[in-house]
């Protein structure tokens, strides 16, 4: 039987990695042109972008930019940087040690540790599905005034088209993400477009100030903003994808794919954090008047007050397609997440079917329950609450995924440097903190 050792263990191979690349594909030869290589690694860092402009984020942004200004684009901005160096974790851990997240962790922890890890995983991908079935529902009741029950319920569907997609390869999957991602940015695009607002106040927004940090209100949105950045299940998932291409070779090779898949996760990240930039901009341009009383600004409410602002009925559309798109596009991750997770942990098998319906079952039942009880405003506070579990689980992905990537004990000569390895652990330790504060605050 074919096996591969790493750290001096002898495992069994996967059977993927021991497949031979098709014909004919991009970077399918270690002889291709660098462009062919470097193409070839296009798409699993959209994949894992699409999380960071998820129906949570646009809450978080939307409320951050109508109450704040734009004072809160320097938090975006070092999130997004964040967000970078802890994605960048992902692809070394996957590219260099040929098993994802999941799989480092049931490998070298002891099985209770490892069944922990697992239940809170769990716990965070339907709490993400949950926001993405309610990012959805919202879309679609502001765009066709469908009912938010019956639009969570049709959020069920989407399963069957990733299902339908996924039986024809990841790259169709891929394919899907990065029009999605590209319709919400076209979106943004148009709607800043009309509101045209002041370049000098934006630029200033990026400059960290004083207000942040002395302001409890603003100081609360910045922490929404950090805690609804790294999302920990896009750990697990990016670390997962991107093992799909380790077929082997050198050290100068491994290094070579690290440094391209990088390259694609930083990519798709900064169109990300063009996003969410454009998002809070348009909520502060639009909504936010210095010296006025600061609001708290739901998706709803955006949407209806959008138009009359902007001066045109199209502006509510385009605002609605775009949540649409960002509900359907997270949902394709979170769906897959959840794939990874258990196999990764538990090392079981469950056909895509069957796993994507009851991850999506999990999240829909409170959603029903929630929207059709408490309407509009349950389904805010459900929002807000998926995003409070999502910061209870990161320490439990980000803490094993520096464990292995900053040791050599792990990666060898592919773990991060000392100084690299300091910034990291410096970035989790800030996340942990901000999400235990945020989670202090709202329970």
């Amino acid at each position: 039987m074919n096996s591969v050792v790493i750290d001096n263990v002898i495992r069994p191979a996967d059977p993927r990695e021991l497949q031979a690349p098709r014909k004919g594909a991009w970077g399918s030869s270690r002889k291709a042109p660098t462009w062919r290589r470097a193409l070839s690694f296009v798409g699993p860092g959209y994949m894992v972008a699409v999380g960071y402009m998820d129906p949570g984020n646009w809450a978080t942004d939307v409320s951050g930019g109508a109450a704040s200004g734009y004072s809160l684009l320097s938090v975006v901005l070092v999130s997004s940087f964040m967000a970078m160096l802890l994605q960048a974790a992902a692809v070394r851990l996957g590219v260099a040690s040929g098993m994802d997240l999941a799989q480092s962790c049931r490998h070298y922890f002891s099985a209770p540790v490892n069944l922990a890890l697992w239940i809170g995983c769990e716990i965070a991908v339907v709490a993400c599905n949950v926001a993405e079935v309610l990012g959805m529902a919202c879309g679609l009741s502001l765009l066709f005034h469908i009912p938010l029950v019956v639009g969570v319920l049709i959020a069920l569907a989407d399963v069957m088209l990733i299902l339908k997609l996924q039986s024809g390869g990841m790259r169709y999957l891929q394919a899907l993400i990065i029009a999605l991602v590209a319709l919400i940015g076209a979106c943004f695009a148009v709607q800043l477009w009309w509101l045209s607002p002041s370049l000098g106040a934006v630029s200033a927004g990026f400059l960290p100030t004083t207000q942040i940090m002395t302001d409890p209100a603003t100081l609360y949105l910045a922490v929404g903003i950090l805690g609804a950045t790294v999302m920990p299940h896009n750990l697990y998932l990016h670390s997962s994808i991107v093992r799909s291409s380790h077929l082997g070779g050198g050290e100068a090779e491994i290094r070579q794919r690290i440094r391209y898949a990088t390259a694609d996760s930083n990519l798709a990240l900064a169109i990300a954090f063009f996003v969410n930039v454009g998002i809070l901009v348009l909520a502060a341009g639009a909504f936010w008047h210095p010296g006025a009383p600061a609001r708290s600004l739901g998706l709803e409410e955006a949407h209806r007050l959008l138009s009359p602002v902007l001066g045109t009925s199209a502006a509510g559309v385009i605002f609605g397609a775009a949540l649409i798109a960002s509900g359907l596009s997270s949902s394709i991750t979170g769906t897959l997440a959840g794939q990874v997770v258990m196999e990764g942990f538990l090392d079981l098998r469950m056909s895509r079917a069957k796993r994507a319906l009851l991850t999506r079952a999990l999240a829909i039942v409170p959603a029903v329950a929630v929207t059709a009880w408490l309407g509009s405003e349950g389904a805010s506070r459900l929002l807000v609450l998926s995003q409070v579990l999502l910061g209870v689980q990161l320490p439990f992905a980000v803490i094993p995924l520096l464990w292995f990537t900053t040791r050599t004990h792990h990666l060898g000569a592919h773990a991060f440097k000392r100084s690299t390895g300091i910034l990291l652990w410096a970035v989790a330790l800030v996340l942990v903190a901000v999400n235990v504060w945020a989670v202090y605050k709202v329970c």
